[in-house]
């Protein structure tokens, strides 16, 4: 849409990357669906990265005969639709499920089997009132008295609105806990050495509960939180690319939880069985995820292809054709052999589950 809003004549338009499926032409644009389901492109008239580069007349309808600003208007597109696809499916789902808020009330929202809370009758649900006869109301302050207790005996207050026994007129409690106002008082002992991917008390908190407002300000509301979504969601990738690179370059340890296409349709099928709000929500975290890797400054990248255009504003000229189209051929080759080495990683892995 940008590359024809400047007047460039799109030659295709592809779903995927070849070999080619399907094809059908519109108008002098061609639309295709091609076999490797990886993102899609956008073949322009008169691109260097792609082959001869127009002249004469016909120079004004190709990609090199607009402005460098049109240039970056058309390169940046697909960047930035990726990145709004990705805010509307986040607005779409908060508009359904609710807007989460941040609260004062510090609820166990999952429970490890066999952990010191799952043996002392603790339920998902439950809210921390107290820590030790301390009132807490924040994550961090509950997780520093849980840490400073490892191996010690710790007394927690639990707020239960369903089932609880201690307004069911049950005297003295019972067995592991015991009452007070109509609370739920629990003695655990938090581990010192819990398993990986648990805490001392094999517990998982949050402090969001998720509000609904009247039906005509959720899609407003949800708006609101799906651009925060996108932004925080942006954000962590860009960090967790830091450390890869940085693992990778520094330590030399080669990043084992990279997916490719094979992963990813194994997570959607994952996902799929979860409903309708997870699938767009998993499509809005990899259209994120797509919008932040293809800015990168990488060659074949749409992030590579800017920097021509920076390198133009800098030294007041252009590279050369040729230069660019190597450039990007090379880094299209080293984006399809990385993309074999994690395909065959992906393989492994689920071979390695069965």
């Amino acid at each position: 849409m940008a590359a024809k809003k400047a007047g460039i004549k799109v030659e295709e338009f592809g779903f995927g990357y070849p070999p080619r499926i399907w094809a059908k032409k519109f108008g002098e644009t061609e639309y295709s669906l091609n076999a490797i389901p990886f993102g899609g492109f956008v073949r322009l008239f008169g691109d260097p990265a792609e082959g001869e580069v127009a002249k004469g007349r016909e120079f004004k309808r190709s990609f090199l005969g607009k402005s460098k600003k049109a240039r970056s208007v058309v390169i940046l597109a697909g960047v930035i639709a990726n990145f709004l696809l990705g805010i509307l499916v986040f607005s779409i789902v908060y508009s359904f499920t609710g807007i989460p808020q941040k609260t004062e009330n510090i609820k166990i929202v999952g429970i490890a089997p066999s952990s010191p809370a799952d043996k002392s009758g603790l339920k998902e649900g439950d809210v921390v009132l107290a820590v030790d006869d301390k009132k807490i109301t924040e994550l961090a302050e509950f997780t520093e008295l849980i840490s400073e207790k490892k191996g010690k005996e710790v007394k927690l207050m639990i707020k239960r609105e369903k089932e609880n026994p201690c307004l069911e007129k049950v005297l003295g409690g019972g067995a592991g806990f015991s009452c007070q106002d109509g609370n739920l008082l629990f003695w655990l002992v938090p581990r010192e050495s819990p398993p990986e991917g648990e805490g001392p008390l094999g517990v998982v908190v949050s402090n969001m509960e998720i509000v609904k407002y009247p039906f005509w300000q959720m899609p407003f509301r949800g708006a609101v939180e799906g651009v925060k979504e996108a932004f925080a969601w942006g954000w962590m990738i860009v960090v967790s690319l830091k450390k890869m690179v940085g693992d990778l370059v520094f330590r030399g340890v080669v990043p084992k939880d990279v997916a490719g296409p094979v992963g990813i349709f194994q997570a959607t099928g994952m996902v799929a069985r979860t409903g309708i709000l997870n699938i767009l929500q998993f499509l809005g975290i990899l259209s994120v995820n797509l919008a932040v890797l293809n800015i990168l400054p990488l060659p074949a990248l749409d992030g590579g292809r800017l920097i021509f255009v920076v390198y133009e504003v800098v030294f007041r000229r252009r590279s050369k054709p040729s230069l660019e189209r190597w450039v990007n051929t090379i880094g299209m080759a080293l984006l399809i052999i990385l993309l074999i080495l994690v395909t065959i990683n992906d393989v492994k892995r689920m071979l390695n589950s069965f």
